[in-house]
Order: C-alpha cells, then sequence, then structure tokens
C-alpha cells in the first residue's frame, strides 16, 4: 500500500533549466533568452550605421562685414549722362539740336518703348530701341523755338524696361533772345454790345546795337484803329490797340502792320482779336420740340438776363402761331426774366411755316429778341403692302362616263 504524499510532495517539479519568470522573494525580473538576444542585435545594427554614416556638412563661418550677395541680379538699368540740358541763350527762331547720352548699367538688355516730347515744337530723331548691358545709347532731340521770347523749358518723357525708373523726364531749356521784340505779340480785347470800345497797348523793344525806325501803324480791320508813341528813340516804343464802335456780339480779327527799318524784321505784325458778349442773353437761343403731332401738353421755358448797366425793360411777349399760351414773368427787375411756353395737346407746326417766339426790348443793340421753334417732320410710315389673296384650287375634272 502506498503512503499518501504531502502537500509539498504534491506540488509539480520544476525544469531546473527552464527560466524563472520572477522570484518573489527578491523582486527581480527575468527576461527569456532570446528577447536578449534580440535586443543585443538591435543595438549592434544601430552603432554600425551611425559609424558608417557621413559627417554632417557645416557651413563655412561668413566674414565679418562681408555685403549678401543675390543668387541673380539680372536687371536692365538706365543711366542718363546729362539728364538736363541748357542751351544757354539763342536767338529766337534758331533750332535747337541737341543728343542725350544713356548707359545701360543693369545685366539685361535695356528697352526704349517710347520717347514723346511734351509739344509740336520739339521733335525727336532715331533714337537708340535696345541697348546691351554696358552699351551706352542715344536720343536725338531738335527744338523749334519759333517766335517765343524770354526763359522757355521742354520736357521729353522716356519709357523703358527699367523696374526701378520705367520712366525719364529729360529737360530742355535756355533763353531765347530776339533783336527786335513784341510784347504781347497778340492784342486780346475783350468787350459787351452795350460798352463796344476798349483798348490794349503792346510794347516793341529793339535789343540790337543799330537805332530801329518804326512807322505809323495801319489796319487791316475797319473794327481797329492802333496809334504808336516813342518811349525811346530808336528803342522803345508802345502801340495802342483800340476797338472801333458799333460791334455786333461775336468776334472779330484783325492786323496790325508796322513797317521798320530792320534788315530782320522788315514788318512787325501784331494780331488783335476782339470778343463782344451780349449784354442781354436768351436762353435757349432756340426751342426745339419733339415730332408732331404732340402727345400731351408740352410747357417750355425761355431764361433772359441782362448783364448791362442799363435796367432791361421787356413787353409784348408773343408767338406766330395759334393755340400757344405765352407767360412773361419778371423774376428780378431789370435783370433776369422767363417766358413761359405752353404747346397744346396735337399741335403740329405745318411744313415751311417760321415758328418764333418775339420779345420787345428797351435795349438799342436789341430792340426784338427773337426765339425760332423748330419742330422735326414725323416721318411717313412706310406703305402697308396689299395682302396676296390665297391661291385658287384647281376644280377636278369630271370622271369620263363608264362604257356601257
Amino acid at each position: 500500500m502506498n503512503p499518501i504524499p504531502s502537500k509539498k510532495e504534491r506540488q509539480p517539479q520544476r525544469n531546473p533549466i527552464a527560466p524563472r519568470r520572477s522570484d518573489s522573494s527578491s523582486g527581480r525580473k527575468f527576461c527569456p533568452p532570446a528577447t536578449l538576444l534580440l535586443a543585443a542585435l538591435i543595438v549592434a545594427n544601430f552603432r554600425t550605421y551611425a559609424a558608417d554614416a557621413p559627417p554632417a556638412a557645416v557651413p563655412a563661418p561668413t566674414p565679418a562685414g562681408t555685403p549678401t550677395v543675390p543668387a541673380k541680379a539680372s536687371l536692365a538699368k538706365i543711366q542718363f549722362a546729362t539728364p538736363v540740358y541748357d542751351f544757354g541763350k539763342v536767338t529766337a527762331g534758331d533750332v535747337v539740336s541737341y543728343t542725350y547720352i544713356f548707359t545701360n548699367i543693369g545685366t539685361e538688355t535695356l528697352t526704349l518703348s517710347s520717347v514723346a516730347p511734351s509739344c509740336g515744337c520739339t521733335t525727336a530723331g532715331d533714337w537708340s530701341r535696345s541697348v546691351e548691358p554696358g552699351k551706352t545709347g542715344t536720343i536725338p532731340i531738335r527744338f523749334a523755338s519759333a517766335n517765343a521770347a524770354g526763359p522757355v523749358g521742354k520736357t521729353v518723357t522716356v519709357n523703358c524696361n527699367d523696374p526701378a525708373t520705367p520712366t525719364v523726364v529729360l529737360q530742355i531749356k535756355g533763353t531765347l533772345w530776339q533783336p527786335i521784340e513784341v510784347n504781347p505779340r497778340y492784342a486780346m480785347l475783350n468787350a459787351t454790345t452795350e460798352s463796344p470800345s476798349t483798348s490794349v497797348t503792346v510794347r516793341i523793344t529793339n535789343n540790337t546795337e543799330q537805332p530801329l525806325i518804326v512807322y505809323p501803324p495801319e489796319s487791316n480791320n475797319k473794327a481797329f484803329t492802333a496809334e504808336m508813341t516813342t518811349n525811346q528813340p530808336g528803342k522803345v516804343f508802345e502801340v495802342v490797340v483800340k476797338t472801333v464802335p458799333p460791334l455786333a456780339a461775336g468776334s472779330v480779327t484783325g492786323n496790325i502792320n508796322l513797317k521798320t527799318s530792320a534788315t530782320n524784321m522788315p514788318t512787325i505784325s501784331i494780331t488783335a482779336f476782339v470778343n463782344v458778349q451780349p449784354v442781354v442773353t436768351v436762353n435757349p437761343p432756340s426751342i426745339t420740340l419733339p415730332a408732331g403731332p404732340v402727345a400731351q401738353v408740352l410747357p417750355s421755358v425761355v431764361t433772359i438776363r441782362n448783364t448791362g448797366t442799363n435796367a432791361l425793360v421787356l413787353s409784348e411777349p408773343a408767338i406766330n402761331v395759334k393755340g400757344v399760351d405765352v407767360q412773361l414773368k419778371e423774376v428780378e427787375p431789370g435783370r433776369h426774366f422767363t417766358v413761359t411756353l405752353t404747346f397744346p395737346v396735337g399741335f403740329e407746326i405745318a411744313p415751311g411755316n417760321q415758328v418764333e417766339l418775339t420779345l420787345k426790348s428797351n435795349q438799342a443793340q436789341s430792340p426784338v429778341l427773337k426765339v425760332p421753334v423748330q419742330q422735326p417732320i414725323r416721318p411717313a410710315l412706310p406703305p402697308v403692302p396689299a395682302p396676296t389673296p390665297p391661291a385658287q384650287q384647281p376644280i377636278p375634272l369630271a370622271p369620263p362616263p363608264a362604257p356601257k
């Protein structure tokens, strides 16, 4: 009979060579040998890769004070040797020529798209359109001084592909000298029908060493007269240009001519111009209606103003056609008036008739004020074509009788 084993004897026997997972008495943990072997291989491979990898490149230090250079600075840049040209003092009428020189100090081709002088008296010649880096170009300029006098300045605008300076404004300047100076060359006058008399003084100066003889002025228009006085014999003269009334409203032009002893200017010509304004203005100067007959009652207002020194008196407003109501109102005594015309429904001006509004005035220059009334003819409607009758259907023939 086998004896019963004790509790300790009944516990399973552990393999002495098998690894223990833990030892509760000491608190230490144990890993299987396979796990330790895998970890050792990973660490060894990492050290081998780190040893074989090339070292990281270290940038070389930049010396102190060295400027930073961009990778590529491909720009066109224009530079003028003389952007402002002063030609000094020349005789009026002479032609001044000058050539502007510029250099492309950039790294790309410089292209000029336009060269534009400021006025018609200044022109540009055959200028350089394209200039390579480091090369120079030219812009020839010609200035015709004509009859100007005193300081003068002109500009020339150059457009190019320089991103920093796409537009360059060149200047040409100087002083124009006239042997015989006429100032002003144009005698400009303003007058009214109420006060038509006015005048302006023109000064003639001899800038040469030779004494000048100026003969009495002559006018080619009876609306102007002129008188000359000598301020300094042989050197300075004055011509007073006057208007000769009566003058109608509008503009008048004439010439005052003076013969001289100078070979370079045998005749001095002064252009006279006078603008004569009426003291009584009518607005609108004419009335235009829509094509008749009008479809509804149509009012129209005419404004009359007086800018003269005397008060204006208007009376007897009338229109030479029946059916139109006319009302005169004095807004400001003697200065401002309105006339209201009311055209009835169906109003139409008969072909060939001249219709106008009239008012009597106390102004001697305008005793009767007239405002014409215009109306376009309604275009005729195109004729309506007659309807086309429907085509007639042929009548069918009776069938032949059947044979017996």
